[in-house]
């Protein structure tokens, strides 16, 4: 005989509580620090429940109000309950988004609780013949038990499935299903804060029903009991009885919007299970529920040169499509395209080849050369057209690549590198194997595989082999873009930043790139020498202070005299931390502190400065001037920092100094570029302060702002309790190191070393601060409350940094993600405004089509060039753009500079 159709209901909320303790000891977490337990835990129940008993009907019920019709009856219902530990509650919204993406129904109905929509399914369920499971591990459904209705409880104890039928609950409890409200309502519920009543608990409770029946019975009539205590109880609370059933009765009424026929599982969404199932780093459920991407059909083609002009109406028409070239360079200025993928719908790519043709080289016997602009040439009107919109992983590479092919890429509809980073700034890599691996559990063929190590570059690599790499990763790049553009159309503030800020700003970042910047090499020669020159002095002034030469760079001679010969340490009593391999660690931080008390870890670290200066810059400078242009070309990088903020490489020209001398020389090295014209500086003033006080709307702050006060002379004044006009340098001086140290979450250890106060006044000072600004210390202090409930730090812009370490109980990774969550929203909402500066100059210089651009953006200043008789409109109009990019409580103050290098301008 066939067995009656089944219907499973979760206890939601019950099972994901149950999930976080189990791992209480040992918390599961993923990169960002999230603890994942919970939705672990539950997700492998509820899949192995799944799989093992197929039910007809499924929906899984989570409580989604905190005040109910219970609590209008009985106020503290429920108020000694511990809150849910904030981890748990940070983790609920993805272990819905898994559910949702099982194609399961998912219930809540504000008013009620999970228990009473539950109970009513349940008792639907049994009126339309199914046969009806309650999966919890809550003793309360036990009063819906029927021969119809079942627990079912998935805590397995022993691999022992536990199901309770009448019988069962008889067993286990000691009544029977229909006395189990009074059961609950003589006892109570301490978890619930339902009162029951005085001296009656499990044992007595079963007695009670046991003489009497029911709980009216025995309220009616308690003089028949035995005990004395429990008569008395009966009769003096008789009325919390009554109030304590209406508690734990179950209601099976609930208006519902769903039927049974909606309980119907759907498929699951392979592709955001996939997805978030990499995000929580559950390795096993994403390779069960990756998109199957290795047994897709992957249909990769081949474009023929007699195709293309076909294949080019094919893009047009699909209106979106992925393009990726195969080069020869990772430098787009000298990189020569070798092939082309392209991909407008998932599991399909196409590649084209560029054609061999004889070459002329006289030392090969049959030269061949690759020629790619035939083709170019076909898909010019398409690569410009800006209806038909084009998408990459790193498009700015592309962009660049082609321009040299005189190919100007218009209809920029997508970066998944810049998706990527705005949807997870805190990845350790955007590049598209990791992705790949991370979103799609797929692992792509390597470069190296494709290249080898005999192989320069893909010029020198087969076509053959060529083809399935270029394909894949054209094909990958869609599909990812497909799940990153569904994710940003769930987050509005992120999807705005992507769209308005971060995908415009790749051509602009493009545009400062090829422009580069010119140096002046005589000017570097001669700060060579000199630099040498100092370093020799340094170098004997070193030896005189140590008594002996030695090695400056070598840190294991360096290590043995200050610790071996010299036990500065020892002698200091400074604890010095060790290097993985067990040395006394001779890094920045370790002679720093040795530097305070002894003068030969201060030459060295300055030599060491110096040193580094030289060889980073002086020296490597002129090498890296492009011959073709004569300018030196950085590569800015747009998703790297977690607070949003630009990075430049190659060089990286973030860390040269801006206030020491030998900073100074090399920035007057940075020159206008053409004869004629000269360089301007914008400069943001202070303008992390005025995010803070923005930010923490601190009326004495904006007040100072606002007045155009000097500000670290204002917060000495209000600190000191002296006249601004009396404010002497070195309480300047105090004020200032802590305006800026306070974003950064300074203690005052690092307040007194870097202004030589003694702990316990700077201990003062920092309280003394924060009395003189109450809204900031409430803001700092919000702020990280705010990140560790939401499980990240935001901007002003939405840009979200993830600080799941803020709830882990390791003290040191905590603090380290507390000062992230002070700096994160005042760092990042500077870069913030700093690139909505950026495009709005850009804007503005192509409307008034002046001959100015832009050359660097470092920190929180913008380097640009411009003909000299420009230079006033353009002053004008910076000062305009920068000032208001964004509107903060306070003004945005720019500080505007002109000279013939660097230096003079800024």
């Amino acid at each position: 005989m066939a067995r009656p159709p089944r219907l499973f209901l979760f206890d939601g909320s019950a099972l994901a509580y149950r999930s976080h303790f189990a791992f209480i000891k040992n918390p599961l977490r993923n990169a960002q620090g999230l603890n994942t337990s919970a939705a672990y835990g539950f997700t492998r129940d509820l899949l192995r429940i799944l799989d093992e008993e197929t039910p007809e009907r499924v929906a899984v019920v989570f409580d989604v109000s905190k005040t109910t019709f219970r609590h209008e009856r009985y106020p503290e219902y429920k108020a000694t309950r511990e809150l849910m530990p904030a981890e748990m509650e940070a983790c609920l919204p993805r272990i819905e988004e898994i559910v949702d993406g099982l194609g399961l129904v998912r219930l809540g109905v504000d008013g009620v609780e999970a228990d009473d929509v539950i109970g009513t399914l349940a008792l639907q369920g049994a009126e339309a013949g199914y046969e009806v499971f309650l999966v919890t591990g809550d003793k309360d459904f036990c009063q819906l038990v029927t021969d119809r209705i079942k627990i079912y409880n998935p805590f397995r104890r022993n691999e022992r499935l536990e199901v309770l039928d009448p019988d069962g609950v008889e067993a286990r409890y000691g009544v029977r299903p229909e006395q189990f409200i009074d059961y609950l309502a003589l006892m109570g519920d301490s978890s619930d804060n339902v009162p029951g009543v005085p001296k009656v608990g499990k044992k007595r409770a079963v007695e009670v029903l046991e003489h009497f029946g029911s709980l009216d019975a025995a309220l009616a009539d308690p003089s028949g009991f035995p005990l004395a205590s429990i008569r008395a109880a009966l009769e003096e609370h008789a009325d919390q009885a009554r109030m304590s059933r209406e508690l734990v009765t179950i209601t099976t009424e609930v208006p519902l919007e769903v039927s049974l026929d909606d309980l119907v599982q759907g498929e699951p969404d392979r592709a955001e299970l996939s997805e978030l199932f990499a995000v929580l780093e559950f390795q096993e459920l994403g390779r069960r529920f990756s998109a199957d991407i290795s047994e897709d059909p992957h249909v990769h083609h081949r474009v023929e040169p007699e195709q293309l002009s076909e294949f080019i109406g094919k893009l047009r028409e699909a209106g979106e499509f992925v393009f990726d070239l195969e080069t020869s360079s990772l430098d787009p200025r000298q990189a020569e395209i070798v092939g082309m993928a392209f991909s407008y719908q998932e599991n399909e790519a196409h590649y084209l080849a560029a054609t061999e043709t004889l070459g002329t080289s006289a030392f090969e016997l049959f030269p061949v050369e690759l020629d790619f602009t035939a083709h170019l040439e076909q898909l010019k009107p398409l690569l410009e057209d800006p209806s038909v919109k084009k998408g990459g992983q790193n498009l700015k590479y592309d962009v660049a690549v082609l321009r040299r092919y005189g190919i100007e890429v218009a209809g920029i509809g997508f970066d998944t590198l810049l998706e990527s980073y705005v949807l997870d700034p805190s990845l350790n890599s955007h590049g598209l194997d990791a992705l790949a691996l991370r979103y799609l559990g797929y692992k792509k063929i390597a470069t190296s595989e494709v290249m080898g190590k005999s192989k320069r570059n893909m010029r020198d690599t087969p076509d053959q082999e060529i083809f399935p790499y270029a394909s894949e990763d054209a094909d990958i790049t869609l599909r990812l873009h497909r799940r990153f553009e569904r994710r940003l159309s769930k987050e509005p503030a992120l999807e705005r930043l992507y769209r308005e800020v971060e995908l415009p700003l790749l051509s602009i970042l493009l545009e400062m790139e090829q422009t580069g910047v010119k140096i002046d090499t005589a000017a570097l020669a001669a700060t060579k020498s000199e630099f040498k020159e100092r370093l020799r002095v340094l170098e004997e002034e070193a030896f005189e202070i140590a008594g002996e030469p030695f090695n400056l760079n070598s840190v294991k001679q360096v290590g043995s005299l200050l610790f071996e010969r010299l036990a500065l340490h020892t002698e200091l009593g400074i604890r010095v931390k060790r290097t993985t391999g067990g040395a006394l660690s001779t890094d920045q931080e370790v002679l720093e502190s040795l530097a305070e008390h002894h003068p030969l870890p201060r030459k060295i670290l300055e030599h060491r400065a110096l040193d580094k200066l030289l060889g980073t810059y002086v020296v490597a400078l002129p090498q890296l001037i492009d011959p073709g242009t004569g300018r030196v070309h950085t590569s800015f990088n747009q998703a790297v920092t977690a607070t949003g903020r630009l990075s430049s490489s190659d060089p990286n020209l973030q860390n040269i100094p801006i206030r020491s001398e030998e900073g100074r020389r090399i920035r007057a090295a940075f020159i206008a570029g053409e004869p004629g014209w000269r360089l301007l500086s914008a400069d943001y003033s202070q303008v992390e302060l005025r995010v803070l006080a923005h930010l923490a709307q601190d009326e004495a702050l904006i007040e100072a702002f606002q007045a155009g006060h000097d500000i670290h002379r204002a917060t000495a004044a209000r600190v000191f309790e002296v006249p601004i006009e009396d404010v002497s340098s070195e309480q300047r001086g105090r004020a200032k190191a802590i305006n800026f140290g306070i974003v950064y979450g300074m203690g005052p250890n690092r307040l007194a070393r870097d202004t030589g106060m003694e702990k316990d006044e700077a201990v003062q000072f920092i309280a003394s601060y924060f009395e003189s600004y109450p809204a900031i210390k409430a803001y700092l202090d919000g702020s990280v409350a705010a990140a560790r409930d939401k499980g990240y730090a935001e901007t002003i812009l939405g840009r979200r940094r993830p600080l799941g370490a803020l709830r882990t109980a390791r003290r040191m990774e905590r603090a380290n993600a507390e000062r992230m969550a002070l700096n994160t929203p005042i760092q990042g909402s500077a870069a913030d405004i700093m690139k909505l500066a950026m495009l709005a100059v850009d804007r503005r210089l192509r409307e008034e089509q002046l001959a100015a651009r832009m050359l660097l953006q470092v920190h929180d200043e913008l380097l640009l060039e411009a003909p000299a008789d420009e230079l006033d409109r353009l002053e004008a109009l910076v000062r305009e753009e920068m000032g208001n990019a964004f509107e903060l409580a306070v003004p945005l103050k720019v500080d505007v500079g002109r000279g013939d290098n660097w230096l003079q301008a800024h």
